[in-house]
């Protein structure tokens, strides 16, 4: 299957580091990566059906002064489309004037929902279907931008029907807060004060973020795996759904 990172901070936040350590993992998740990160309500997306180890587009990435309060990224390995740029997470659609980015790590079986005019996926993937569904009933069930525990508390509701096709690890951001789901592996972590020096465990590359950051500074990620060595990393539990808001869980 698929590797995904997502990062959500209190204040922009450089992502690159995280970022290295999840395409390091490119070799074996070598069909596409992409990412996508906002600013203010716009979103820059990177996408390419190479692999993050030889893409010149990741090599770009990796020089790009990304800093953001909202990243998702995923690295491909492909079990429904072919390989192709239109199959490449993350996704992008634009709901009640916002854009959305949207990535799935896993495999929904049979799932083939009606979709109507506004959301349509362009590639053939599974993902892409899900992330349309997600956009269209969301569009159904709010007029409007929702507070965020309200869109919590209905994305909650329209978790389980694609939990029952199969694995369903997602990341989603509309650039306010960013909602993570996990049916098999997801992991997270809270960077704060005091911040120390932390170290890849894919790769020999360490940071010092007591160099980078002021005290006020926080910054959760979450990822497939965990990225780093000693760091407390939670996994989530089967079917739990989180929401990431000013580098912390909510709730």
């Amino acid at each position: 299957m698929c590797q995904l990172l997502g990062m959500n901070a209190n204040t922009p936040t450089d992502v690159m580091f995280s970022f290295t350590g999840l395409a390091t993992r490119a070799d074996e998740h070598k069909d596409g990566f992409g990412i996508g990160f906002f600013e203010d309500r716009g979103v820059r997306l990177f996408v390419d059906h190479h692999s993050a180890r030889q893409s010149p587009v990741a090599q770009l990435v990796k020089t790009y002064p990304i800093r953001s309060d909202n990243v998702i990224a995923h690295i491909r390995k492909a079990t429904q489309g072919r390989v192709a740029l239109e199959n490449t997470h993350p996704f992008q659609r634009e709901l009640w004037g916002r854009y959305w980015v949207f990535a799935h790590n896993g495999n929904l079986v049979d799932f083939h929902p009606r979709l109507h005019a506004a959301f349509r996926p362009v590639g053939d993937t599974d993902s892409e279907r899900a992330f349309c569904w997600l956009m269209q009933e969301l569009a159904k069930a709010h007029a409007g931008v929702p507070a965020i525990d309200e869109l919590t508390r209905t994305l909650a509701e329209l978790m389980p029907t694609l939990h029952r096709h199969g694995t369903f690890n997602m990341l989603l951001s509309n650039g306010q807060a960013l909602w993570a789901h996990a049916s098999t592996h997801l992991h997270w972590v809270v960077r704060q004060h005091p911040f120390g020096a932390v170290a890849l465990r894919d790769e020999d590359l360490s940071v010092d973020f007591a160099h980078h950051t002021t005290p006020q500074d926080r910054v959760a990620v979450i990822a497939t795996e965990p990225l780093t060595q000693h760091e407390a990393w939670t996994a989530f539990t089967c079917g739990e759904l989180k929401v990431f808001v000013d580098g912390q869980p909510r709730g």
